[in-house]
């Protein structure tokens, strides 16, 4: 006979209230990422910056310096970053498609900001948060040099080259199709691995990656 789990429901109220007051007592994004720009530091945590990051940090922006001055806060503008301007030939930017202010921030200058990302000249189908918006090096596109900053002819691919996985990553791939189709797995073709990332590699990638493994479980 199973034994019935008791139902605490003291411990689990403590619970909740313990997580709600680590949740209400977290810095804020206006705390952890101040920078005081006499020393290059943030107080909160005492971490000076990279020298290299110094001059773009005194003559670029982050984002939500610019979104501030905006009107509507930029919703429906373009904005790119200097890194992407100097390492890619294609349009790469992000349209802003909402933005939620921390009206605690002392110039309105911190948030979280939401939109659709191009890269490369590859427009992304989902709507995605913005990554790295405190970092000095985010410029807006001027409204009338949208459409030539988006016009570009895309460069063929080249083909995609196909390399032989490592023994114990191909034993697992194997055993997994062999798994799915009830079939022998000397009978599958060999698995091979494309040289090619189909797929941006940001935080919403890794956490579904994360959240795919744990409801499939391991191969074998």
């Amino acid at each position: 006979m199973v034994k019935k789990k008791r139902l605490r429901l003291i411990a689990e109220m403590a619970r909740k209230i313990r997580a709600y007051r680590e949740l209400k007592n977290r810095p804020r994004d206006s705390q952890r990422y101040a920078l005081d720009y006499d020393t290059m530091t943030r107080p909160f945590t005492g971490k000076k910056l990279p020298v290299l990051a110094w001059k773009d940090v005194q003559r670029e922006t982050p984002l939500f310096t610019l979104l501030a001055g905006m009107r509507m806060f930029g919703v429906g503008r373009l904005f790119t970053r200097k890194s992407w301007l100097e390492e890619h030939t294609e349009p790469c930017y992000w349209k802003i498609t909402k933005v939620k202010v921390d009206y605690t921030a002392e110039n309105m200058d911190h948030g979280k900001a939401w939109g659709i990302l191009t890269f490369k000249g590859k427009e992304e189908s989902s709507e995605q948060e913005v990554d790295k918006v405190m970092y000095h090096d985010w410029r807006l596109v001027p409204k009338h040099e949208e459409d030539a900053f988006k016009r570009f002819e895309p460069v063929p691919e080249p083909p995609v080259r196909h390399v032989c996985y490592p023994p114990l990553l191909r034993a697992m791939i194997l055993a997994q199709q062999a798994k799915q189709l009830g079939v022998d797995a000397n009978s599958l073709p060999e698995p091979t691995l494309p040289l090619r990332r189909d797929v941006l590699l940001s935080r919403e990638y890794f956490r579904s990656q994360e959240e795919k493994r744990k409801q499939e479980g391991t191969p074998v």
